[in-house]
């Protein structure tokens, strides 16, 4: 990988964004770090555009071609820069939790459509806090739960909730294991990849027992679903994320559950990304 460039004396805008792209950079990705570096929002690229011909003071190049570097080894943007946008919010991110994805707003989205009012939620694995914040900001009637094992994980989420002022309860566990319900919906972004899936070495920056589930990938879906039956409403909902080539698998362990009204949901790329159903009344 080609290492960071020394600062020059002045350096303008456009020409250390192609210089940039000259070294394998995503255009959006250097925009993004180049803003970070300038200390403007992520929103401000009309700004970039607008001011390409000024000059970068030495300060702000060095800061630049640090966060650049980083990319370029492959560390995620989110990281870097130290926020995500998540369904809307804005969300804090480290390396002590995934970084959240688009595809998982399929997940918010299909929860959102279906939660009754003052709905009773469950955030299994929360992370960052991502899919339990998205819907508390958009049903304020709701009383969210959300859990991770890693108390890392919930510092995260909880900074979120704080920064955001959302009303979601944070407690450390495994998955349902001494949350009793019942709840009108449980939601899930679990680790689902394969052990052995050599994906995996392209996102060695991110947290290994947040991505890796057993030799399948399922184990901890299969835990989720034995757990969650019983400890819905009637009615209630079990809606899970999962990886691309999953539904089939996930869909068979939700029927041996006894989930009624089994169905996945597809994300923007129209991969089914998400599968569900609910407590037979």
């Amino acid at each position: 990988m080609t290492p960071p460039l020394p600062a020059q004396s002045t350096i303008a805008i456009a020409s250390a964004l192609r210089d940039a792209a000259s070294r394998g950079a995503d255009r959006l990705d250097a925009h993004m770090l180049l803003l970070h570096a300038l200390g403007r929002t992520p929103h401000d690229r009309a700004w970039l555009l607008a001011h390409d011909a000024d000059p970068l003071d030495a300060q702000t190049q060095a800061r630049f071609e640090a966060a650049l570097h980083r990319r370029l080894q492959g560390e995620p943007l989110a990281y870097i820069t130290g926020q995500q946008e998540f369904y809307g919010l804005d969300l804090q991110v480290d390396a002590r939790v995934l970084c959240p994805r688009a595809d998982t707003e399929t997940l918010v989205d299909w929860a959102l459509q279906l939660l009754p009012p003052a709905a009773q939620v469950v955030d299994l694995g929360t992370g960052s806090g991502a899919i339990a914040l998205a819907i508390q900001h958009q049903r304020s009637d709701a009383q969210v739960h959300a859990r991770d094992i890693s108390a890392d994980a919930l510092e995260v989420a909880q900074a979120n909730a704080r920064r955001l002022g959302l009303k979601v309860v944070f407690s450390q566990g495994a998955w349902l294991q001494g949350l009793d319900g019942p709840w009108d919906a449980i939601v899930s972004n679990p680790p689902y990849i394969a052990a052995a899936d050599p994906h995996l070495a392209a996102l060695f920056h991110e947290p290994l027992q947040a991505l890796a589930s057993g030799a399948d990938g399922l184990d901890d879906l299969r835990t989720i679903i034995g757990q969650s039956c019983e400890r819905l409403k009637p009615g209630g909902w079990l809606l899970l994320e999962h990886g691309y080539d999953q539904a089939d698998a996930v869909c068979a362990l939700l029927r041996s559950a006894g989930i009624a009204e089994v169905q996945s949901r597809h994300d923007l790329a129209g991969i089914a990304r998400c599968s569900g159903g609910r407590r037979p009344s």
